[in-house]
């Protein structure tokens, strides 16, 4: 297990054209991050179609298990030995639609971390999944959630109780939202002595202009660093072992 794990989370503001059209940019991005160190890097909620609803009709905008079109970031992941995590909608082996935090490992395995607590229009078009999924990086588990989880906080309580040190949120965050934002994210890291990470989708959305505010909460619940804008940004931080252990582990 190392003592540090460089992060990025990348504030992204999805383009049109679905899924053919943001690959790319995931990819730019994955180099973008690598280079500034990172080992895991978190994209939002839908990343690689922003959040269009209504776009899922179309079933060409889903993903399939071992989808062909994940090839480039696949590739950039083993090349950089990066570990990303994008969201999209996704149909699994038995055609069950989830909204999904997919990790793509540098090994080439995946990993799906699906909602639990669909809101709104979701629940037309996606099944809610189980608790947090936790992926391990570099000896550091990670504990994905998707937006609407990181306010109920039995979710991350689960993901503290599997042992996570870090809980990473792909979410939408939309102005005026701000406020709420911080107190998801500093609660959750308080309350349960780890790491969050915030990949706020960036830009216009069909729910509303992003209010940005990506980054990263240590295990006081204290903001350390945020994304300067609400367009695309990537907002890269070290987190460190001994952070964790102060306050899991206090001196007597």
């Amino acid at each position: 297990m190392t003592g540090a794990l460089t992060v990025a989370a990348i504030q992204y503001e999805a383009v049109a054209g679905g899924i053919g059209a943001n690959i790319p940019e995931h990819v730019r991005l994955i180099e973008d991050a690598d280079s500034h160190g990172a080992r895991l890097v978190i994209f939002p909620e839908l990343s690689l179609t922003g959040y269009n609803l209504p776009l899922f009709r179309n079933a060409d905008e889903w993903l399939v298990p071992g989808d062909a079109r994940l090839s480039a970031v696949r590739e950039i992941c083993r090349r950089t030995g990066v570990t990303a995590v994008v969201g999209a909608a996704l149909r699994t082996a038995d055609g069950t639609p989830r909204l999904v935090s997919l990790a793509v490992h540098p090994n080439g395995s995946e990993e799906a971390a699906f909602k639990t607590h669909l809101h709104g229009g979701e629940e037309a078009l996606f099944t809610a999944g189980p608790g947090p999924a936790i992926l391990t990086v570099d000896g550091w588990k990670i504990a994905l959630a998707v937006c609407f989880d990181a306010a109920h906080p039995g979710h991350s309580g689960a993901a503290a109780g599997g042992g996570a040190d870090v809980y990473a949120v792909s979410a939408l965050y939309t102005q005026g939202e701000g406020h709420r934002l911080g107190l998801h994210l500093g609660a959750r890291a308080m309350d349960n002595r780890m790491y969050t990470v915030l990949a706020n989708l960036g830009g216009h959305t069909p729910l509303g202009p992003s209010c940005g505010l990506s980054g990263f909460w240590g295990p006081d619940g204290l903001v350390m660093k945020h994304a300067a804008g609400s367009g695309t940004e990537v907002v890269t931080a070290v987190l460190r072992r001994g952070a964790l252990d102060r306050y899991r582990h206090p001196a007597m």
